[in-house]
């Protein structure tokens, strides 16, 4: 094995071009099985945190946030609005059957101009009846909200002294949220009191009034809702859809299977390109090989007539397609890796749809499942065209004939 070895180096490094050219083809069947896996664990993943965040059975919302996109963009992409519900028809909401919790939240747009560090979706809630926000918050803050203090998502810019100006306002960022791979991540979080503060500001320094008239002390964006057992949340979803006007209620069930099936399709379209790639790939790899193989006859009866068995020249091509395998697996994992980093927040806009980047872990084993596989892959196919070659009778081999 070690004469094997040597050789194939030397192999390696006196047929330049060919070698590069092999290795480029690995670079691209690896980057194109680790981009095409990663994609779809990063859509599987940031569908199970959407689906963990949202909480609530079922959503609703003004009719008036049409203008801004369905609740699912406003939720995935950040889309941010001023749009609410007026108390009274929050009171109707509450009171139909089958409502288990209720919670309440208050959004505020903030304006792009001096006034704010930046433009931004707040977001209020009620800590004594929420369900949806707290949970999330206590896995990174463990205390209270008080007034004038917020909790920003994991794609805020947080300053090193730890204020974020709204409306003229300093607020005391107190920590920041564990990313979703979804819009949720460019929100700004508060308690109500704060939120309905930074109302009062806006309405007064801002020439138009955002509110239109809407009683800010009471009003809420979107009403988050438990359903009782025994009973069926379509059902109730259409029972306010259909008795109280001006608003819309959502299952977040029906929202998950949308996405969900957005998903399946997009991991439909990236694993049939990915078998495409592959296939070809794996052709392109099987005739090289094939065609190094023919050149070589006489080098290979050569060897043999210095001594050398059948099985040396096997491991000879074995150890070339191992060296340069190796070589083009780990350069196109080290691309695919970098271009991992930043495509992520890309993907996530691109295809409209939740994306949370996999672990560490993941990411390792992922890696180690593409070096493999490239790897062997190149390995098969050398040895495959090494042993068809190796067959014939060491004349034959010298003469270039099958």
């Amino acid at each position: 094995m070690k004469f094997a070895f040597g050789t194939s180096l030397k192999n390696i490094k006196r047929k330049p071009f060919r070698s590069f050219m092999m290795v480029l083809l690995v670079v691209i069947l690896s980057f194109v099985l680790f981009m095409g896996a990663y994609i779809v664990m990063g859509l599987r993943n940031g569908l199970s945190s959407y689906r963990l965040r949202l909480g609530a059975d079922i959503i609703v919302t003004p009719t008036s946030a049409n203008g801004h996109g369905n609740v699912d963009d406003i939720l995935l992409q950040g889309i941010s609005g001023n749009y609410y519900i007026s108390s009274k028809d929050i009171e109707k909401i509450k009171n139909t059957s089958g409502i288990a919790e209720v919670t309440t939240q208050f959004f505020l747009t903030s304006a792009k101009a001096s006034c704010c560090s930046s433009r931004v979706q707040i977001i209020g809630f009620d800590p004594k009846t929420d369900f949806s926000v707290i949970p999330w918050m206590r896995e990174e803050y463990s205390g209270e909200l008080g007034i004038g203090e917020v909790i920003v998502g994991s794609n805020i810019n947080v300053p090193e002294d730890g204020i974020i100006t709204f409306y003229g306002q300093k607020y005391n960022i107190v920590g920041q949220l564990a990313e979703t791979g979804t819009g949720l991540d460019s929100a700004v979080y508060t308690n109500m009191d704060t939120i309905r503060r930074m109302a009062d500001d806006a309405s007064h320094l801002l020439e138009i009034d955002p509110f239109k008239g809407v009683n800010i002390n009471t009003a809420a964006s979107a009403v988050l809702l438990r359903v009782e057992d025994g009973y069926e949340i379509n059902d109730v979803a259409d029972d306010i859809n259909i008795h109280i006007t001006k608003v819309k209620a959502t299952s977040s069930k029906n929202m998950v299977s949308r996405i969900s099936e957005n998903l399946g399709n997009v991991s439909y379209v990236i694993l049939l390109l990915v078998i495409g790639i592959w296939i070809l790939s794996l052709v392109i790899l099987i005739t090289v090989f094939t065609m190094i193989s023919n050149e070589r006859r006489k080098e290979f009866a050569i060897y043999r007539i210095m001594g050398a068995s059948k099985k040396i020249l096997v491991e000879i091509m074995g150890c070339e397609a191992f060296v340069l395998c190796s070589i083009g697996s780990i350069s196109g994992l080290v691309i695919a890796f970098f271009v991992s980093m930043v495509s992520t927040e890309a993907l996530k806009e691109a295809l409209a749809l939740p994306a949370l980047a996999p672990g560490a872990f993941a990411i390792l084993m992922l890696m180690a499942g593409t070096f493999i596989v490239a790897v062997g892959a190149g390995l098969i196919t050398s040895l495959l065209s090494a042993g068809r070659i190796t067959k014939g009778e060491t004349g034959l081999l010298l003469k270039g004939d099958s």
